[in-house]
């Protein structure tokens, strides 16, 4: 546009009249001629200035499943790596899709977590099911996608769900057009060569738009201080909640987040991740076993290393399939740990093999306890240390003896905070119904203390409980606090161990199975917290079971009005 005089310039900036002078040597239909085709250079003018080339990216379907926020926010970071590569994606959990709309789809990229003991994520579930029934409808293969799977390998059914639904997709008919990836908790790595390699297969290079510079998502603003790189907190009060004798030892752990700024801004429902070291006294066992005195120089990521300090911050429990090809072990007992390989004997072993078998240790997620509402500038945890016995040793949790029995007041630790976009409390003055037994207590402390700050006038009802009254009824003083003044309309408690029928939390709910429907009809929201594989699908059972006798309903019935409650987010669950 350089060519054209001034005054041209300034008749391409006017709007709504005729762009030539009006002295212009132009009769009426040259005028017209003219007039238009200066207003089609004025319109690629603003479009260039605007940073619109005109194109725009190829459609992309971006589907997630995620239980703590980590599949939901690689999607987000996906969506704006798409924008780089010629695509415009959109994003959504993936119970929000249907097969019939799939197979209008062309590109498809699936994130998902496996929750539990191999179950699908809460807002995955209904997708999952429709996928896996066996008259599933027939996918064209025009449907051409990937499937980035999010799992622990320490569990048993590591990237259950990923693992199905690639393959399910594939016999629907569907073109997989990059190998799945099965990510362990380290997912950074694995997570980049997957989006990098998708986007540079035929599939989808060939039918890329113009790339251009991702827009500025306001949910996807990179925060200063993530997993990758944590926050320097310093640790204010480590105290026991549990009583002594036999029995898990549970701890209440404040730390000040003073200094961290927004980043470091929480909700209620929210989990938060911490960086643990080993404990040193099992890195000098670990070492005995391996023959080796910890002064030996072994080689990392970061640079050279002393053996002893390096293995401060690697994984000494779990046989990875890593541990296997580095030591030569590709049999080794599915049960043991890495100690135990030492123990027998690992043929050729030196530090720098030592160290490659080795999974890097990883961060731990803790649903917060507290509301920022009540405790401006501290972030608590409810911790139960895990401790267990094993071919005749006992055997601990890294992070929670670390956090319960190895940091002091004073001490520091890196963390950062793991938004659970699915699990915060109604901002309304719903009536709410929580279940959490044992350590599944940590969020609903926090909703309580949020809910008295704001002087919600919501009933609260708690169903709570563990082994035994006397040991193990944590926050009793503030429960019963609670009770007192009225913010908790009724609470629920079961002991297990307290009399001669073992009774649960799921046995409460039978109980007052009227009472309970009788709240969600009221509009109550209903949240849980726990172990996903037991006590969270117990009390799923007894949800059904309540709906279809309280309200004379069939099964089918009942759990379409469970389907109602999870659809209007009035079912929520923080289960692992």
């Amino acid at each position: 546009m350089k060519m054209f005089p001034p005054s041209f310039g300034s008749a391409l900036s006017v709007a709504g009249e005729s762009r030539l002078p009006v002295d212009a040597p132009f009769d009426k239909t040259q005028r017209l001629f003219v007039d238009g085709l200066l207003a089609g250079l004025s319109a690629i003018v603003e479009a260039q200035e605007a940073g619109d080339t005109g194109t725009t990216g190829s459609a992309l379907r971006v589907l997630f499943g995620s239980q703590t926020g980590t599949a939901e926010a690689l999607s987000k970071n996906l969506r704006k790596f798409a924008a780089t590569q010629g695509f415009d994606a959109t994003i959504s959990d993936l119970d929000a899709v249907t097969l019939v709309e799939l197979a209008e789809v062309e590109h498809l990229l699936i994130i998902v977590a496996t929750t539990g003991e191999g179950e699908p994520c809460d807002n995955a579930k209904r997708f999952h099911t429709a996928l896996m029934n066996s008259d599933a409808q027939q996918l064209p293969p025009t449907l051409q996608f990937s499937v980035c799977g999010l799992g622990d390998l320490s569990y048993p059914a590591f990237n259950k769900i990923a693992k199905e639904v690639d393959v399910r997709l594939h016999e629907l008919g569907a073109t997989r057009i990059r190998d799945a990836v099965f990510c362990d908790t380290a997912y950074e790595d694995d997570f980049a060569v997957w989006k990098e390699d998708v986007f540079a297969t035929p599939a989808f290079a060939n039918a890329a738009g113009t790339p251009r510079a991702p827009e500025p998502f306001p949910d996807t603003a990179e925060p200063v201080f993530t997993k990758q790189r944590p926050f320097t907190a310093t640790v204010l009060d480590v105290r026991r909640l549990s009583g002594q004798g036999p029995g898990k030892v549970v701890n209440h752990v404040e730390i000040a987040l003073a200094g961290g700024g927004p980043d470091l801004d929480y909700r209620a429902g929210d989990a938060l991740g911490l960086w643990p070291v080993n404990d040193p006294a099992e890195i000098s066992a670990f070492l005995a076993a391996a023959g080796f005195t910890g002064a030996e120089s072994v080689s990392l990521k970061s640079g050279p290393a002393r053996l002893r300090s390096a293995l401060l911050r690697f994984d000494l429990t779990l046989v990875t399939p890593a541990t296997r090809k580095a030591w030569a072990v590709p049999d080794a007992p599915a049960d043991g740990q890495v100690i135990d390989l030492l123990r027998h004997g690992v043929p050729g072993l030196t530090p720098q093999v030592l160290i490659d078998g080795l999974r890097p240790l990883q961060s731990r997620l803790y649903s917060i306890s507290s509301s920022p509402e009540a405790h401006p500038g501290e972030v608590h945890l409810t911790v139960g240390e895990l401790r267990y016995d094993l071919h005749g040793t006992e055997r601990k949790g890294c992070a929670s003896t670390f956090l319960g029995g190895r940091i002091a007041p004073g001490s520091t630790v890196g963390v950062f905070v793991q938004q659970a976009s699915h699990f915060h409390p109604p901002e309304d003055d719903r009536p709410l119904i929580m279940i959490g037994p044992g350590t599944g207590i940590a969020p609903f402390r926090a909703f309580l203390e949020e809910r008295e700050a704001r002087n919600a006038t919501g009933e609260n009802w708690l169903f709570f409980g563990d082994r035994t009254e006397a040991r193990d009824y944590l926050y009793r003083d503030q429960i019963e606090g609670w009770r007192a003044t009225g913010l908790l309309a009724r609470t629920s408690l079961a002991w297990s161990r307290d009399g001669q029928d073992k009774v649960y939390v799921q046995d409460m709910i039978r109980r007052d199975a009227s009472e309970v429907f009788a709240w969600l009809e009221r509009g109550a929201a209903i949240y849980i917290c726990g172990d996903a594989a037991r006590m969270a699908a117990d009390v799923d059972r007894a949800l059904h079971h309540i709906i279809a006798d309280a309200g004379q309903m069939d099964a089918r019935s009942a759990a379409a009005y469970v389907e109602r409650l999870v659809h209007d987010h009035r079912y929520r669950r923080d289960v692992y």
